[in-house]
């Protein structure tokens, strides 16, 4: 499953939040797998697109940043899999 994230850094947290990722990298735990992820240095958000079989492995790596900003995450569809719903919705 694709899941689409983005972050807004808090007020105040700034320092914190670039000391985390210098520290680790911003790596994602086992079961969820980057694939690519922007940053606007300027306003202090980005957004990321990684896949997961588990919500709780999501959940997880969202809780490890949680207190230093604010995350927004959805499920997202690629283009083949969109076509594919869109098709069976014409069928009806």
């Amino acid at each position: 499953m694709l899941f689409m994230s983005h972050y807004q850094i808090l007020p105040g947290s700034r320092d914190a939040a670039i000391q985390r990722f210098a520290q680790t990298g911003g790596r994602p735990p086992k079961g969820v797998e980057l694939i690519g992820r922007w940053h606007d240095l300027a306003s202090g958000e980005g957004v990321s697109i990684y896949e997961a079989d588990s919500v709780a492995a999501v959940a997880g790596w969202q809780l490890q940043w949680n207190d230093v900003m604010e995350l927004h995450v959805q499920p997202v569809l690629t283009d083949e899999q969109l076509g594919a719903v869109l098709s069976g919705l014409q069928q009806k």
